[in-house]
């Protein structure tokens, strides 16, 4: 692949299975993948990547309707008066069943429900079907993913992030908790990865600095001993967005103090108490939005990400727009004692 795409070297590529050599050099090859973290670095630096963001619902929902039911009706011999799913029904199994980027998993739950439709057809000898929320459960098994519920009421110590995965976004749940110890310290779990890891440390210390000259908040660190934790801990993690996130959880514990409730948060957080831009920006916002949540923090430099997106995305959300953690805190504890009001940036 390499010698293909470099155009230095493809203008004499020879092909070793019928030793002939090709002019490649005038030919444009397109290479897809899912994710690029796979790709060997040498390999990446030939490609000019252009990222594609995966369907929301609302799109799944009409290519289903419009193009994959259609197509499957056909093929399955079953006419379009025989077979009824209800939208509400057709939402639950994209939400539950395939919330992958693509509709490949789309397609395949809409043949399983089609195969298992005929075989009604036979068996009980009726002349149409109608799929209700009700059948799913038997007739595509229990759900891929859960519903993403937050917490009803705000807790100390638990904060909830926006994370972006291979099936799109997700919220995450970032918990800190605290026992007195003679050996005070700071321990992370959640099987993170190791620019997660980094992201706890920085939340960490940052956190012990904005308290360096508080002699309750010293006295604290001084004898606990920190836990923070990420849950679904069967699910690898990594990347430095959640990093405010953590420092809020952190936060939260030392101050004894819950977040504001319908709050997701996303940023890398630096040593020096800077908010740095993430990616995924439209999966998080459709993440939050599916669990119910209301306002973001998002990094100042995706402001323009943010403003991009469908009104159809964005909704009643209430984004909020930082560059320091400095202004993050007067957001999820503005009764906080000590927290100076700052202007923030809102769309």
């Amino acid at each position: 692949m390499l010698e293909v795409l470099d155009p230095e070297q493809n203008k004499d590529f020879l092909d070793h299975y019928l030793d002939v050599r090709f002019d490649l050099s005038k030919v444009l090859f397109i290479c897809t993948a899912n994710q690029t973290d796979t790709i060997p670095p040498a390999l990446l630096d030939r490609m000019e990547v252009i990222r594609l963001s995966g369907y929301i619902l609302e799109e799944k929902l009409e290519i289903a309707r419009k193009h994959l039911l259609p197509k499957q009706l056909k093929i399955h011999g079953i006419k379009k008066n025989q077979f009824s799913l209800p939208k509400p029904v057709l939402r639950e199994i994209i939400d539950g069943y395939a919330r992958e980027a693509g509709v490949r998993s789309l397609e395949n739950n809409l043949k399983k429900l089609l195969r298992k439709t005929a075989r009604k057809f036979v068996e009980e000898e009726i002349d149409q079907v109608k799929i209700s929320k009700d059948d799913l459960p038997d007739m595509l098994g229990r759900k891929a993913f859960a519903e993403e519920s937050r917490y009803k009421k705000p807790k100390i110590g638990v904060i909830t992030g926006l994370a972006y995965t291979s099936v799109g976004g997700a919220t995450l749940f970032i918990e800190a908790s605290s026992v007195e110890a003679k050996n005070p310290g700071f321990k992370q779990t959640g099987q993170l990865g190791d620019v997660m890891v980094e992201s706890t440390e920085i939340a960490y210390t940052f956190i012990r600095s904005l308290g360096s000259n508080d002699k309750k908040i010293k006295d604290f660190f001084a004898q606990n001993f920190v836990h923070l934790h990420v849950p679904a801990g069967a699910t690898p993690k990594d990347g430095p967005s959640a990093g405010i996130t953590m420092a809020c959880a952190l936060q939260s514990l030392v101050a004894q103090e819950a977040i504001i409730p319908n709050l997701a948060m996303t940023g890398e957080l630096t040593l020096t108490g800077l908010v740095m831009p993430i990616g995924g920006v439209k999966e998080k916002t459709i993440a939050a939005k599916r669990a119910g949540i209301t306002q973001l923090i998002f990094p100042a430099e995706n402001k323009k990400d943010f403003e991009d997106l469908d009104g159809s995305i964005i909704g009643k959300i209430t984004p909020y727009f930082v560059k320091t953690f400095a202004e993050v805190l007067p957001i999820c504890f503005p009764n906080l004692k000590g927290t100076k009001k700052i202007k923030i940036s809102k769309t």
